[in-house]
């Protein structure tokens, strides 16, 4: 008789299982072992932040379900350590811990300089710049994560070349055969071509300039003033550049 209590209470309990198997004590929808590993989020309360929403609905729709607030995970930054909500779960580091892997320095220092957050040993995330040139646009990764996209110009008349290859050479201000300056020049296929802010002309006047998001160099890819900084200071020689 006790073992068939026990047996019939089981089973009146729907609570600790998920459609998939896996345990869900709230029934919110997000499994335990999520719920604890990865969103961090009250594994016996289906709307942690109380604000009368549950987890799985704020976090399907981009929302955070630790703010009352009406927050998405993108402007929403639980633990304060400079990451967004978002990029926590991007980077799989802890929304509500600043430094993930506790080696002194926040997830937000770590990722900035390139440093894998996850790792308390002193490991370098991959770096890679990708270029679709149907869509005129550039990505730039670390370890995996898309961090941006910007538009670009590339070749007319298909002339930039396709294919995966590395950074060879940076400089501030490269020179080029037709007569114009290359600001932010990062050099690919030994220099035959590269990626590079829009040019400048002997005397002062920029081109291409309302180009951008379309076919208009001799091959080289430009981007515009700002993300072309950006990206040389962010590229070591080395780095993978895929076009395609």
């Amino acid at each position: 008789m006790k073992y068939f209590i026990v047996i019939t209470i089981f089973f009146m309990i729907p609570s600790i299982i998920f459609a998939n198997g896996l345990v869900d004590s709230d029934l919110d929808g997000i499994p335990d072992s999520d719920e604890k590993n990865i969103y961090f989020t009250d594994v016996n309360n289906p709307d942690t932040d109380g604000d009368g929403y549950s987890d799985w609905l704020e976090l399907n729709f981009g929302y955070s379900p630790h703010n009352p607030k009406p927050v998405k995970l993108d402007d929403n930054d639980y633990d304060g350590d400079g990451l967004s909500d978002r990029d926590e779960l991007r980077f799989h580091t802890s929304l509500i811990n600043k430094d993930t892997d506790e080696d002194g320095f926040s997830d937000y220092e770590e990722i900035e300089a390139g440093y894998d957050p996850l790792n308390k040993d002193t490991v370098l995330l991959d770096k890679r710049i990708e270029i679709n040139i149907g869509k005129q646009e550039l990505s730039y990764f670390l370890g995996g994560v898309r961090m941006g996209v910007f538009s670009v110009s590339s070749g007319i008349n298909n002339s930039t070349s396709y294919g995966h290859y590395k950074v060879t050479n940076k400089s501030p201000k490269a020179w080029s055969p037709y007569g114009l300056w290359m600001p932010y020049w990062l050099g690919l296929d030994s220099g035959r071509f590269g990626i590079h802010e829009l040019p400048i002309w002997p005397n002062g006047c920029r081109e291409g300039e309302d180009h951008l998001g379309k076919p208009a160099s001799h091959g080289c890819i430009r981007l515009g003033e700002g993300p072309a900084e950006l990206i040389y200071n962010w590229v070591p020689i080395g780095t993978g550049v895929f076009i395609y």
